[in-house]
C-alpha cells in the first residue's frame, strides 16, 4: 500500500517547517472538520475505529492503531484495517516497539527509518517483522496528560521518513480527541444504571482471550501470570505468530505447555 495524496488543503500539503502559530491553528481547524464528519453518527464504541480512519485521512500513514496501556499487555482497542491491527498484535507480542516507548516516555516515539540506522538499533526484532510487514516507519502519539499516558494512538507508514511540525500537531489533535472519547464512554456502573452499553464493550475483546490463554498456562504449568505471559510470547515469537493467535491454540487445546 502507498499513502494516499493528500487533498487540497490538508495539513500534509506543507512538508516545510512550522512558519507560525496561525498556520497550526488553521491546520487545527482544518483537521476538526475532517474528525467531526468522521465520527458523525457513530456509536460510542465506534469512535476509536473511526479516529484511526480519520489520522490516515489527515496524514501521510497507511494505518493507524489505538492501544490501552495495561499492566502484561496494551489492550488493542481499534485499527483502521487488519494490517494496522496486526501491526499492534507485533508489538503487543514483543513487549518491544515505538508504543511501548512512548507509555514509557509519555512523549511522541517519531520512529523515522525501521530499515536501517538507529530506529532499526532501539527496536532490533520490531523493525525486522514490521518491514517484512511493509511498513517502514511508526509514529505513536500518547494519549492522555503530560502526568499519566493511558495509551497510545500508533501510526504506520509504509516509507521511511518524519512527521512535520505541522503534521505532529494534528497527530496530537486526533489522539487528544481519541482521549476524550474514550473517557466519555460509559463506565460499568453508570451503563447499569442508564441501561447503555458499558465502557470499551466489544472493544478489546482480544485481550480477554490474551489472559484466558494464561490463565490456562498457569494452570498447567503451576506458574505466576507474568511468567505465563511470558512464555506466550515466547512461544508466539518461536513460531512466527502473534500472542493473540498463540492464545486462541491455546483456548482451543491446539497447543498446551508441558512442565520440564
Amino acid at each position: 500500500m502507498r499513502p494516499r495524496d493528500d487533498p487540497p488543503g490538508a495539513p500534509g500539503d506543507d512538508p516545510g517547517p512550522r512558519t507560525g502559530g496561525g498556520d497550526l491553528d488553521l491546520d487545527g481547524l482544518r483537521a476538526a472538520d475532517v474528525i467531526a464528519r468522521g465520527v458523525r453518527g457513530a456509536e460510542p464504541g465506534e469512535v476509536p475505529g473511526r479516529l484511526c480512519e480519520v489520522a490516515v485521512e489527515l496524514l501521510p500513514v497507511v494505518g493507524a492503531s489505538v492501544s490501552l496501556r495495561s499492566e502484561g499487555m496494551p489492550v488493542q482497542l481499534s485499527a483502521s484495517s487488519a494490517h494496522a491491527a496486526h501491526l499492534a498484535q507485533i508489538q503487543a507480542t514483543l513487549g518491544d516497539g515505538p508504543c511501548q516507548s512512548a507509555v514509557q516516555d509519555g512523549a511522541p516515539v517519531l520512529a523515522c527509518d525501521l530499515t536501517t540506522g538507529r530506529d532499526a538499533g532501539r527496536w532490533p526484532v520490531f523493525a525486522q517483522q514490521a518491514t517484512e510487514a511493509g511498513v517502514r516507519a511508526v509514529y505513536a502519539v500518547p494519549l492522555g496528560s503530560d502526568a499519566v499516558c493511558v495509551g497510545t494512538l500508533d501510526l504506520y507508514r509504509d516509507s521511511p521518513g518524519g512527521l512535520t511540525d505541522r503534521q505532529l500537531h494534528v497527530a496530537r489533535l486526533v489522539a487528544g480527541v481519541m482521549t476524550v472519547a474514550l473517557m466519555a464512554l460509559p463506565r460499568e456502573a453508570e451503563a447499569e444504571r442508564r441501561d447503555e452499553e458499558p465502557w470499551l464493550s466489544g472493544l478489546g475483546a482480544d485481550h480477554g482471550e490474551v489472559y484466558q490463554a494464561v490463565g490456562m498456562i498457569m494452570a498447567q504449568l503451576g506458574i505466576s501470570a507474568d511468567d505465563a505471559l511470558a512464555r506466550l510470547r515466547a512461544d508466539a515469537f518461536a513460531r512466527g505468530c502473534t500472542a493473540l493467535d498463540a492464545a486462541r491454540d491455546v483456548i482451543a487445546h491446539r497447543r498446551r505447555f508441558d512442565r520440564y
